[in-house]
């Protein structure tokens, strides 16, 4: 097993594609996406109509990378939209996919 970081990025639906697009060019390998909701500094964000809808988007990759993904989206969209990055380290299987 390798270590890696999960770069974990809760944000708005009607962005993903952006923010995909961000992480690909930077250099991710890949990623998970999956519907999100809750609260927080910016409200409830229950999903139940289409402007407010939250989306999780997670990342492994090397450690340069994840750095590189939060500085963009933090310089990018931090301001605008509600968006909240964190990392964790993780071991992987495979440590060529990511």
């Amino acid at each position: 097993m390798e270590k890696r970081k999960l770069v974990t990025i809760v944000t708005e639906e009607n962005i993903e594609h952006l923010v995909v697009a961000d992480i690909k060019r930077l250099g991710a390998h890949g990623y998970t996406s999956v519907s999100a909701s809750g609260e927080g500094s910016r409200g409830t964000r229950r999903g139940d109509w289409d402007l407010n809808k939250n989306v999780r988007i997670e990342v492994v990759c090397d450690e340069r990378t994840a750095h590189a993904i939060a500085e963009h989206l933090m310089k990018s969209y931090y301001r605008d939209y509600a968006m909240i990055i964190y990392f964790s380290d993780v071991e992987v299987l495979r440590p060529e996919k990511f």
